[in-house]
């Protein structure tokens, strides 16, 4: 979720709340003010908030709520809080050393943009003891100070919903127990990834284009938390000490949920089918003329090429977990770059270029290999895509033999 960085807190009226709101306002714990006790009626809950309708929403968000009635306490604690105007925002994305936040705010503060986007918001109000409750508290003011609140993000390891759980098993221990009885079946991150995204998205074909092997490993039941819903879900069936870890849960905001999808005309099944058909009739014309147009073999190869070559920059030189093992560069191949402009000087047809072309429809039946093996899973999208080259290798080839 996207929020900006600032502290909002309820106002208080009464004189004996005035010290918390000036602790919570300025951050004077930070020199040295001690952490106020939350008294028997404290109550820490999670809040769990719909999808929305652009990408970075589309799986939810997650955040805990810190409540006192007799400090007059009830703000929100923010994992999930980034910056696009951070220095070398999309540079460190791209690297995978994106910088997520803790952020607090007041709990109006933070419903109000759910409001505003029509979101559903629902609480579990979580089972603890005075002094489990005072432990989370100080967890997220020390997590809060400057210092602290920055964390390297990760979408499916280490996100806003993840730190839920962990947060609750590192800071309770083994008095926390999480129980699959809710799980007809576990999942693999890229299956549950596409519960929340239709596939005939360009969200989801970038996300299946750039996300390797690795995701298409089934995530345990603790993994199946990186998304807000399954986290919800697996509090409900959690206990503490024997007892249910939520007392009770409530809806805040009540709205029909949204789902991130597209019309067809604008999706990329419509788009690619579209280059398919194109490519093939251009190929006709150029086999009936005996020609080659050299200016579609130099956009295939180098698209195809620069595609293939950030495949290949996502999985060895950046810190993404998520674009490993990505066999995708198998059949969008880097090397299509160069030849991509050899193609566009050449007015003859290489004679290197018959040799090329059977190693690119080679690699290519080896990426479907893969796929159907199950090490990696490719998208069907990607499949069209395939034919849009092969149509073009095919043809080449038959010029080189011609």
């Amino acid at each position: 979720m996207h929020s900006n960085k600032y502290v909002d807190i309820c106002p208080v009226g009464m004189k004996k709340n005035i010290f918390i709101f000036l602790w919570l306002c300025t951050g004077l714990y930070a020199l040295g003010a001690k952490l106020p006790t939350l008294t028997e009626k404290a109550q820490i809950s999670v809040l769990t908030c719909s999808s929305g309708d652009v990408l970075y929403t589309a799986f939810g968000h997650t955040a805990f709520r810190v409540q006192d009635t007799s400090l007059g306490i009830d703000v929100v604690y923010n994992y999930g809080t980034f910056d696009f105007d951070q220095p070398n925002f999309y540079l460190n994305f791209a690297k995978g050393k994106l910088i997520y936040s803790l952020s607090r705010r007041s709990f109006e503060g933070f419903l109000y943009g759910y409001e505003l986007e029509k979101r559903w918001v629902k609480e579990q109000l979580l089972n603890l003891s005075q002094q489990e409750t005072n432990a989370l508290f100080a967890l997220f003011e020390k997590d809060y100070r400057p210092e602290n609140r920055d964390y390297a993000y990760d979408p499916l390891f280490n996100n806003c919903s993840t730190i839920t759980g962990d947060i609750l098993k590192d800071r309770l221990g083994s008095d926390v127990v999480f129980h699959d009885t809710h799980l007809k079946q576990l999942y693999t991150f890229r299956q549950l990834v596409h519960q929340y995204i239709d596939s005939n998205t360009w969200g989801a074909f970038g996300i299946d284009l750039a996300f390797g092997g690795i995701t298409d490993k089934t995530a345990t039941l603790r993994q199946h938390m990186f998304l807000p819903y399954y986290a919800m879900d697996q509090l409900d069936n959690a206990s503490i000490k024997g007892e249910p870890l939520v007392l009770r849960e409530r809806s805040i905001l009540d709205y029909a949920d949204i789902r991130y999808r597209s019309h067809f005309l604008t999706t990329p099944l419509f788009w690619f089918l579209a280059v398919l058909l194109f490519v093939s009739v251009i190929t006709y014309i150029d086999i009936k003329h005996n020609s080659r147009s050299r200016w579609l073999d130099f956009a295939l190869f180098f698209s195809s090429g620069m595609a293939g070559l950030i495949v290949m920059l996502l999985w060895f030189a950046t810190n993404h977990k998520v674009t490993e093992l990505n066999f995708n560069f198998l059949w969008l191949l880097p090397l299509n770059l160069l030849v991509s402009f050899a193609l566009l000087r050449a007015k003859e047809q290489p004679v290197w270029l018959g040799i090329y072309v059977k190693m690119a429809l080679g690699l290519m039946v080896m990426a479907i290999i893969i796929w159907i093996i199950g090490i990696q899973i490719i998208s069907p999208l990607n499949i069209v895509l395939m034919l849009v080259l092969a149509t073009r290798y095919l043809f080449l080839l038959k010029m080189a033999k011609a």
